[in-house]
């Protein structure tokens, strides 16, 4: 078996070994789109403090879009990460990282993940899906979803993570009659995250709430004023007995003010 495959195992399994009801880990937004040179390098250096049990991003770690360019891109962003090697990472894949077939190899490849997959935690279960080539989860997520959520109902703590927010309009129009929020309220998810927008926002639907990331490198959009949700940062979950609290931290200078938020603090157009 290859080196990095029983060094990716020997984490997982030290991890598994401590898991307990008790443990932080962190949500990143995308690092590219219009990407902005040293934020994601300072947001690795900074959440490292936090000492979190893993990563979950919600994809856009590469550039990409171009096959004859894509491998370096990966082989570079694993340089940037090397000083983090202790952390585990969770990869969704992301419109930038997988656009063809080749592309899709080198996300298995250097993610060491399929396209969709779960894992647990702890009392925790993630669910991350694949919409980086449509706006929408196709079927087949949805089942694999459906399929997923059924075998791990029995975890109290449930996420699902993608790329980009398919539910967004419904969720900004209060309009619960879609698929994924269906299959959520059935299995008891919690919170819906995802990335792509570059933007924070927050609302609660029906029990589940939805989490749209800040950007962990991307660039910034619109008005680019932190109380309309744009900023760089990360976002930290605590999860206890009593269940799971965030705080949705801005970068520090240069590149941002360190600003430290919680949900309730967000809405669906900013700061409330």
């Amino acid at each position: 078996m290859h080196y990095r495959r029983l060094s990716a195992l020997f984490f997982l399994a030290v991890a598994l070994l401590h898991a307990s009801d008790s443990f932080r880990f962190v949500f990143l937004g995308d690092r590219t789109g219009e990407t902005q040179t040293g934020v994601y390098e300072r947001v690795w250096q900074e959440l490292a403090e936090e000492k979190p049990a893993f990563v979950v991003s919600v994809g856009d770690t590469i550039q990409g879009l171009h096959d004859d360019t894509a491998e370096r891109e990966w082989m570079e962003t694993k340089r940037v990460l090397a000083p983090y090697s202790a952390f585990l990472l969770y990869l969704a894949p992301g419109n930038h990282d997988v656009w063809s077939p080749w592309s899709e190899s080198l996300f298995r490849k250097y993610s060491g993940h399929p396209l969709h997959y779960g894992f647990d935690y702890g009392p925790a279960h993630f669910t991350v899906l694949n919409n980086s080539r449509s706006e929408g989860l196709s079927p087949g997520e949805l089942s694999f979803l459906e399929e997923d959520l059924r075998a791990h109902a029995a975890q109290p703590l449930k996420f699902v993570v993608s790329h980009r927010p398919s539910w967004l309009v419904n969720v900004i129009v209060n309009d619960a009659d879609f698929a994924l929020h269906r299959i959520a309220k059935k299995y008891g998810v919690q919170y819906v995250i995802a990335g792509h927008v570059h933007e924070m926002l927050h609302a609660d639907l029906e029990g589940v709430t939805y989490i749209l990331l800040p950007s962990a490198g991307g660039g910034l959009r619109s008005t680019r004023k932190y109380e309309d949700g744009w900023f760089f940062g990360y976002t930290v979950g605590s999860v206890t007995a009593a269940g799971v609290s965030f705080q949705i931290k801005e970068l520090k200078s240069p590149f941002g003010s360190g600003r430290i938020s919680g949900l309730k603090d967000w809405g669906k157009s900013g700061v409330r």
